[in-house]
């Protein structure tokens, strides 16, 4: 058993030849953060994504002449979405004193800081890593954070099973290059927890090339990996962590006394595409075999060193693992990593179906103490009028010193919690605005998910986070109207293709596409178990109700006892939903809101209340060659088929009259 023949010229991209002359992660870092400037060097800030930071600028403050509003986010390395209290309280007082007095849940269980700038980059990396926690390795062309279950379950030895190996997997593929604490600590040695020796002798030991001889980096070398790789333990049943979307997924298997036996794993998710490049796309894992307990760290080098080795380091598009599954297929895949591995892999386990999780409001760990799982909307732990999860997250982790685990949807636990401490919990968080029962939030926002986007990400197209709670509010509203009201569904919106908030796994995605405008995805599973797939390419948000309406009433008409929206949408069929909405159009009506403004909403049944026909918009129907042409007419202008129409309507009615 080999592995397959490299091809002896490899073209590499630009960011290759800057990974290779940074000195392992430390240049041009090094250098600058001494230099009294607002931002790093391009080659900086790609160095620097892999301590852990990217470099923005706020676009809200964008004024034209003048230079940018540099700022930094920072990211916290922490597997299984474990935060300690003294960490959680460093982040707190970081995020007053240096950021935007914000905290934000990641999608991969970690905390992010926005808004430090770089004269302080160094003293809060500092305060990071001396208050148990990191940077390293939390963004870049290396393995990211660690994903397991939040649940701490005490009781089921599985899910301690998953948390022990989501560290040790970190602990195996963390960089070893002593850049960053010479940069952030000046090279001083901060204490933190001893790593397993078995994870340190798997990472020296050189199965069939698996490693870099005498190099500082004895698994990545000097280039590290084409692009990020990402990497989840759980177990079976649990799809609290989207395993399908991640590079490889470790599922606990144990025997009937409860004890580990080994892995199901599972290979080349991700979610990353670009739009109008159909080469580029979002993809689920497939099945590669089961693993003994023994041999994960060595199968976990071997399918790393695959990637590392046969990834595409010309075409960062092309780069992520799921095309080397794509254009190899599972089979070859698997034989170039037994070819690491040096044996066969035994065959994928029978288990049973995954279905989505998030452990909110109260439950037991299973050895007497309480958990607590708090839904945040989006991700974002603020302080905002009545609002106040920040003020009562810092009270309660000072009052009771109690440890996190962040979930891959935005959420928080709070665990280890005696039951004498519940009643006092409860009352910080109701006298500071939290919600803490599931069935007093809002189910869309509960299965929702929005990434940051504007105004700091460079990446954004559109709006994501701070559009979603209008947008849920806006569908809410057409539900109720069209006898929906106890509907539900997994909404995910990104202001970007690059999929942070994982929106081609959602029952209803939408994908910023132009200022204002989105990809629409339909047909994911409630479980995160199936592709959505893109629906409409270029949906103005304005026309939201109008757009959904008739997808809805078709929902309603004709769905199967019981059967969910992205099942419904799978299940039908586009062609047939197409066919529905376009012999359904709705008309949409103009009513009076609460506070006098007149909102227009669509409607296919009559309305029992007077309405103001002012402003009502009539439809005219078309013949289809011509909607078509009006559609890539509109598209191309950047305007809505509507106004286009009223404009060519217009000008030729004045012109015959």
């Amino acid at each position: 058993m080999v592995k397959s023949p490299t091809s002896p010229v490899r073209k590499s991209s630009k960011l290759e030849g800057i990974k290779e002359r940074s000195n392992f992660l430390r240049e041009p870092v090094a250098t600058e953060i001494m230099q009294d400037t607002t931002h790093f060097s391009e080659e900086s800030v790609q160095i620097l994504k892999f301590h852990g930071s990217y470099q923005q600028d706020n676009r809200d403050n964008r004024v034209k002449g003048q230079e940018k509003d540099y700022q930094f986010m920072l990211r916290t390395r922490s597997p299984g979405g474990f935060i300690p209290p003294e960490l959680y309280l460093a982040l707190d007082s970081i995020s007053q004193e240096y950021g935007n007095h914000t905290l934000r849940v990641t999608t991969r269980q970690g905390f992010q800081v926005h808004g430090v700038l770089k004269k302080n980059l160094k003293a809060v990396i500092a305060a990071i890593v001396r208050n148990m926690g990191s940077t390293l390795g939390a963004c870049g062309d290396l393995n990211r954070n660690v994903m397991a279950p939040p649940a701490p379950y005490k009781h089921r030895r599985e899910y301690q099973y998953a948390w022990e190996y989501a560290d040790k997997i970190a602990d195996l593929l963390t960089p070893q290059t002593g850049a960053y604490y010479e940069i952030w600590l000046d090279d001083e040695k901060v204490i933190s927890a001893e790593e397993a020796s078995e994870v340190k002798a798997a990472r020296q030991r050189n199965l069939n090339d698996t490693n870099f001889v005498d190099k500082e980096e004895p698994i990545y070398g000097e280039h590290y990996m084409p692009r990020k790789f990402k990497c989840c333990v759980t177990v079976p049943g649990d799809n609290s962590v989207d395993l399908y979307t991640q590079d490889v997924t470790l599922v606990v298997i144990t025997d009937e006394q409860g004890e580990l036996e080994g892995f199901n794993v599972l290979v080349g998710g991700g979610m990353g595409r670009t739009h109008n490049k159909e080469e580029t796309f979002a993809r689920i894992a497939d099945e590669l075999g089961y693993v003994d307990k023994d041999d994960v760290y060595d199968l976990v080098k071997a399918i790393v060193a695959t990637q590392r080795d046969y990834g595409d380091r010309f075409n960062r598009r092309h780069a992520r693992m799921k095309y080397l599954l794509h254009d190899w297929g599972v089979d070859k895949f698997r034989n170039v990593v037994e070819g690491f591995f040096g044996k066969k892999l035994a065959a994928y386990k029978p288990i049973p179906p995954f279905q989505y999780k998030d452990f909110l409001g109260w439950n037991e760990q299973g050895d007497g103490k309480l958990f607590l799982g708090i839904s945040i909307e989006n991700g974002r732990v603020k302080d905002e009028g009545a609002f106040k999860l920040k003020t009562a997250l810092r009270e309660i982790t000072q009052r009771f010193t109690l440890p996190m685990r962040l979930t891959a949807n935005h959420n928080l636990i709070i665990y280890e919690i005696e039951p004498e401490q519940q009643q006092d919990l409860e009352e910080i968080l109701k006298s500071n605005g939290i919600i803490i029962t599931p069935e007093g939030i809002e189910p869309l926002v509960r299965y929702s998910m929005a990434c940051p986007a504007l105004p700091t990400c460079g990446l954004a197209i559109t709006e994501s986070e701070r559009a979603l709670p209008g947008i849920i509010e806006r569908i809410r509203v057409l539900l109720d109207k069209l006898g929906l009201q106890e509907e539900h569904f997994v909404i995910r919106m990104t202001g970007c293709p690059n999929g942070c908030a994982r929106p081609y796994m959602a029952e209803l995605g939408f994908v910023g596409s132009a200022p204002e405008k989105y990809q629409v995805w339909l047909g994911g599973s409630p479980d995160q178990t199936r592709l959505a797939r893109v629906y409409e390419n270029k949906m103005p948000i304005q026309e939201l109700e109008s757009f959904l309406e008739p997808i809805f009433v078709y929902f309603k008409t004709e769905r199967q006892a019981q059967e969910s929206f992205g099942d419904f949408c799978d299940r039908v069929g586009f062609d047939a939903i197409g066919e529905y909405c376009h012999s359904n159009e709705p008309t949409p009506i103009s009513t009076m809101s609460e506070n006098g403004l007149v909102n227009e909403v669509a409607a296919t049944e009559p309305v029992k209340k007077p309405v103001n026909t002012q402003n009502r918009r009539h439809r005219i129907r078309v013949r289809d060659e011509l909607h078509q042409r009006i559609k890539e007419a509109a598209t191309k202008q950047g305007k809505t088929m509507t106004d286009l129409a009223a404009e060519a309507l217009e000008a030729y009615l004045e012109k015959i009259s």
